[in-house]
């Protein structure tokens, strides 16, 4: 039995490539629609020819929700007394509450204070903060600028609009030997924030331009979408589609540190996508973190409910909601790296490979065949020509029909992949039939 290494991305090198997507896609200021949205499918559109860029209108009803209005922002600043701009869009993105009303006023520091959001135990970070179905209007700021306020009389100004309009989300369909369908899923919704979620879109966009160069027995569709609605809106208008075609999901989401893995199972927990995350986690970060579906929080939420169930999964690093950083301006490139990133692009990869190599497999010889007369057992005995005839015996020893190639390999204790090398000499000698999809 061979002993896997951590996978490397193909093509290596490629983290430099996602890191300065990521950094063109930084400045943007997205949310769940307006102009940074259109910005960003743009710019991904220009990267992967084949994305469909399409629009859902306010008032659209999804499921159990409706598109909310379009927001688009200009400028937004707090200026003290003196004209001086002491919170300032212009500075970071996050200093505004996502999809605030547009308001231009003088307030007291008592009564400003009631629109703002701080961290105490964060006193650095300006925390990402949103209103998406509420009107309100607020900035967010570090618990330091906001300590340093002096008392005195503020002029607000948010220059935006909140009007019906559209929201837009993008998706690429890669079509394969097969129609069942490799679905993967990330946000265009978040701004200024590098692995929730600047790192799913690069990632997912790498996958993408990968996947086109390969012969594909799957079909795969690549879905840029605003988190929650963007999925529900895609839901409701493919639901029939998914539900029939979909083999296997995955959510691309913090995928750039390069701190420990984390795994999020689906509702169900035993899907073939269930089965090809563990076992790839199992064998490429065994120190990996499971949790549980009752700790979710991303679109699982949505293509794992009970009247949609998809078998969905997430392969990520430092799971959402965990890592310090999170939903902060400590989201940035120094937490998020090209090495994280190409380990993120490499897992996945790792993943679609196990998913394309799991055939099911039938012995066509009773009783154990001769390989010396094939030329498949080694003339010369060496520790590892010694495991790979175990392996190919063992494989042999399971391949009824019964067992798909991935579970033959966690049977046996072997990666699926070698697996998958082994299974191809045989059938080319003829002691293995693989069945037709």
């Amino acid at each position: 039995m061979t002993i896997p290494t951590p996978p490397h991305a193909d093509p290596q090198g490629i983290g430099d490539t996602m890191i300065g997507w990521a950094r063109d896609l930084y400045p943007i200021r997205r949310s769940l629609s307006g102009p940074g949205v259109r910005e960003t499918l743009a710019y991904l559109q220009a990267l992967m020819p084949g994305l469909q860029v399409h629009e859902a209108a306010t008032g659209t009803k999804a499921l159990d929700w409706e598109v909310p209005e379009e927001w688009t922002l200009r400028d937004a600043y707090v200026a003290d007394e003196a004209g001086n701009r002491v919170i300032d869009v212009n500075d970071h993105g996050l200093h505004i509450l996502g999809y605030s009303e547009p308001v231009d006023t003088v307030l007291d520091l008592d009564d400003l204070q009631d629109h703002l959001y701080s961290l105490p135990d964060q006193p650095d970070a300006i925390p990402y903060v949103t209103s998406y179905y509420k009107r309100r209007w607020g900035f967010c700021l570090s618990q330091r600028q906001r300590d340093a306020l002096k008392p005195g009389r503020y002029r607000v100004r948010i220059d935006a609009d909140l009007a019906p309009g559209i929201l837009n989300y993008g998706d690429l369909v890669l079509p394969g030997a097969s129609s069942r369908e490799i679905v993967l899923s990330t946000y265009v919704c978040h701004p200024m924030m590098v692995n929730n979620e600047l790192s799913g879109p690069v990632v997912a966009t790498a996958l993408a331009r990968w996947m086109a160069t390969r012969d594909r027995r799957f079909t795969y569709r690549f879905l840029f979408v605003p988190e929650t609605i963007g999925a529900v809106i895609y839901l409701s208008r493919h639901m029939d589609h998914l539900k029939a075609k979909t083999h296997a999901g995955f959510i691309l989401t913090c995928l750039g540190d390069e701190r420990a893995w984390s795994f999020m199972p689906s509702r169900r927990g035993a899907t073939i996508a269930d089965r090809v995350a563990r076992h790839v986690l199992d064998r490429y970060a065994p120190d990996h973190i499971a949790y549980s579906f009752l700790d979710r929080g991303s679109d699982e939420r949505q293509y794992c409910s009970p009247l949609v169930d998809l078998p969905v999964v997430s392969i990520m690093r430092s799971k959402y909601a965990v890592y310090p950083e999170y939903h902060t301006s400590l989201d940035d490139f120094s937490l998020v790296t090209a090495k994280g990133l190409e380990g993120g692009l490499s897992m996945m990869q790792a993943a679609i490979r196990a998913l394309e190599a799991n055939h099911v497999y039938r012995a066509t010889v009773p009783g154990e065949p001769q390989l010396g007369k094939r030329g498949l057992y080694p003339t010369l005995s060496t520790r590892e020509s010694g495991l790979r005839v175990r392996t190919m015996m063992n494989l042999l020893a399971y391949a009824d029909g019964q067992h798909d190639l991935l579970e033959i390999a966690e049977i046996i204790g072997a990666d699926i992949l070698h697996c998958a090398e082994i299974a191809e000499t045989l059938v080319a000698h003829g002691l293995l039939s693989r069945d037709v999809d």
